[in-house]
């Protein structure tokens, strides 16, 4: 079952939202060439505190970190270390809290300093996509709507979207029913009613859909190697269309 929401759980995650929405901002205008990953996960635990939430990632399964920093062809679940960034590199950073029992959830892709044409293509693609599927997150239209959308407008750029990670509803829980893949048929699956919230959330590659998972059980990179892209935003869908709970005004920055 695929829970709904009520008025007052959506107020709860729209405060939630912003909170992740605001903690970004500041971490993205605190990435640059030569800061570690590990430093970029401190300041994040320290504007967890000052507003008084907790990190939805530490300690899910096992996951040791607050947040997930994924470089170049690390597609998601980086877990940050004394690796520092340096020019021509690209940052995925996943960030999710716990504000009161309710849980929010957002990506994003940054480039470090200057990088090449298809390298900030893949990033914008992958931007693009995103709104792409959050356009089909409707009252009465189908869960794969959002699925087809994002893999048509990324296939047809030219990429691949990753097939072993999928978005998910969100609220009470971090990952709540359904799962949400990157890919599939329109017009298939549950139908979308007022009240759910959802982390949609495209994987781009720029070669092959295809993963690995490295040693420590976590980070999954792409088998070419090749660079990978991310951005998520938790969406809630209402009557009226898409309301996006983590609108990030970073995010037309970037």
């Amino acid at each position: 079952m695929i829970p709904l929401k009520s008025k007052e759980d959506l107020e709860r995650l729209k405060i939630s939202g912003r909170i992740v929405a605001k903690i970004m901002q500041k971490l993205r205008n605190y990435v640059k060439v030569g800061i570690s990953t590990k430093e970029i996960e401190g300041l994040a635990e320290e504007l967890m505190a000052q507003e008084k939430v907790s990190a939805a990632f530490k300690g899910y399964k096992g996951f040791p970190a607050s947040i997930c920093t994924s470089v170049n062809e690390e597609i998601v679940h980086g877990i940050p270390s004394d690796r520092r960034l340096k020019e021509g590199d690209i940052l995925s950073i996943d960030l999710g809290i716990n504000y009161q029992g309710y849980f929010a959830d957002a990506a994003v892709t940054l480039a470090i300093g200057r990088i090449n044409s298809k390298v900030n293509k893949l990033i914008e693609v992958t931007k693009a996509a995103l709104q792409e599927g959050i356009r089909e997150a409707r009252d009465d239209n189908y869960l794969s709507d959002i699925s087809c959308a994002i893999q048509h407008y990324v296939e047809a750029s030219g990429f691949s979207v990753v097939r072993q990670f999928v978005g998910h509803g969100i609220g009470r829980s971090l990952h709540e029913e359904p799962e949400i893949p990157n890919f599939g048929m329109a017009h298939h699956g549950p139908k979308l009613k007022a009240g759910m919230v959802l982390a949609i959330e495209p994987m781009v590659n720029m070669g092959t859909w295809e993963a690995d998972i490295l040693e420590n059980g976590w980070t999954a990179v792409t088998k070419d190697k090749l660079p990978s892209a991310h951005f998520e935003h938790t969406v809630a869908v209402t009557k009226n269309g898409p309301d996006i709970l983590t609108h990030l005004e970073w995010l037309k920055k970037n």
